[in-house]
């Protein structure tokens, strides 16, 4: 007896899969009811794509294939590769950030199959390239996006917070729905080997992550509490300087660059307290959900964060984690050390966000809401009214809880 051929679904990123991507990897892992097909651009060095079925534009990177994916980025002609994917006759593609939804918008249309578009975070919340650089397809989305507003695309917003910068930018406001990624909490799950005090950091180094101020604040605690030692994972244009700072201010500290999600995990477990310094920038730049933070809570470590973008939705204030004003990096200090020399509050608010991961933050669960949209979408209905897809409405503000 033949298995059943699962509705094929295209995700969308024009370069497949950049290393801090591990949330659009886990959701399409996590995904059931339809085969996930990776469509883009070109492969880059980063996420292992190893058993996944994928299909790029210009897989040579050569001067032609730079050419057609030039061309394809700015008219959507590429007739050759439309005729490929027309192939696969999938029944939905699923972009995932802003300029890639645009990019992606001649391919449904030549498909005529519908588009759904997340938005993540800094395509959404950089609005002034004065002090941002940016690339050209970047600037080719802000010029553009109004296309993809006009489109009868679902746009999903990773926090209530992006879904009011998308709805203040003119997107349809009925077509703005909030799907919280989620986390996988089998792999991130409470196995604590903590040993001593450890302050973890895990993110890109650059400027809108903050470690600039997480290294201040860290030099303070070992002002306090010597033995305290800075953890930071990552990699990013900031860490030669980080690095500097940090042999000029602090006692013990350990740089560990990129890292698997199983590696950020255990780390995690070591840790005593995960400390998510983000900043909003000049040009705008905001975290939009704060991923490292749900993580942190589903193995059960308390968090002190800077209250930027959309972290409040996941942090609740002194009940899962501390959140502090934006660049108070004394303040930051502060809550931490209040953690480190507290082992039964650390105890007690890495219980609570575990139990508040799991309530609202499940990638299993996530998922399933997406598959929910998916076939809403398949169906002709909208979801945020209809169906399974309704129960994917924001979950409300963390300290709410």
């Amino acid at each position: 007896m033949k298995s059943r051929q699962l509705p094929k679904v295209i995700i969308y990123s024009d370069y497949l899969l950049a290393a801090s991507e591990t949330f659009i990897q886990a959701q399409v892992r996590a995904l059931s009811q339809y085969q996930p097909v990776y469509v883009g651009s070109r492969r880059i060095p980063g996420l292992d794509l190893q058993g996944e079925e994928i299909h790029i534009l210009n897989p040579r990177v050569n001067t032609w294939g730079k050419v057609r994916e030039l061309s394809f980025k700015l008219t959507g002609f590429a007739p050759d590769f439309m005729k490929r994917l027309a192939a696969l006759r999938p029944v939905l593609l699923h972009a995932h950030h802003g300029p890639n939804g645009l990019r992606a918008l001649p391919i449904a249309r030549e498909l005529q199959i519908p588009l759904v578009v997340t938005f993540h975070g800094s395509d959404v919340t950089v609005t002034d390239l004065r002090y941002q650089k940016a690339t050209l397809g970047f600037r080719h989305y802000l010029a553009n996006k109004q296309k993809l507003k006009k489109s009868k695309s679902m746009f999903l917003a990773v926090s209530q917070f992006i879904r009011r910068k998308l709805v203040d930018q003119g997107f349809p406001e009925e077509r703005v729905l909030v799907h919280y990624t989620g986390i996988d909490t089998n792999k991130f799950r409470p196995a604590s080997t903590e040993a001593g005090p450890v302050m973890l950091f895990v993110g890109r180094l650059e400027q809108s992550k903050g470690a600039q101020f997480l290294i201040k604040a860290a030099a303070e605690v070992q002002n306090a509490m010597p033995e305290a030692e800075l953890i930071l994972i990552g990699d990013g244009t900031l860490r030669a300087e980080l690095e500097k700072d940090a042999k000029q201010q602090l006692r013990r500290y350990r740089f560990l660059g990129v890292r698997t999600a199983e590696e950020v995990s255990e780390w995690m477990n070591r840790a005593s307290v995960v400390c998510v310094p983000s900043v909003t920038r000049r040009s705008g730049e905001q975290e939009g959900f704060g991923m490292v933070c749900a993580e942190a809570q589903g193995v059960a470590k308390p968090v002190v964060a800077f209250d930027s973008g959309g972290i409040s939705e996941i942090v609740a204030n002194g009940s899962t984690g501390f959140l502090v004003p934006e660049k108070d990096w004394q303040a930051l200090a502060e809550r931490v050390l209040v953690l480190l020399k507290n082992p039964e509050l650390r105890r007690k608010f890495g219980q609570t966000g575990r139990e508040r991961v799991l309530k609202h933050f499940d990638l299993e669960h996530r998922t399933r809401l997406l598959e929910g949209i998916y076939a809403d979408m398949l169906d002709g209905n909208s979801p945020q009214i209809v169906g399974k897809g309704h129960s994917a409405q924001p979950v409300g503000h963390a300290s709410s809880f």
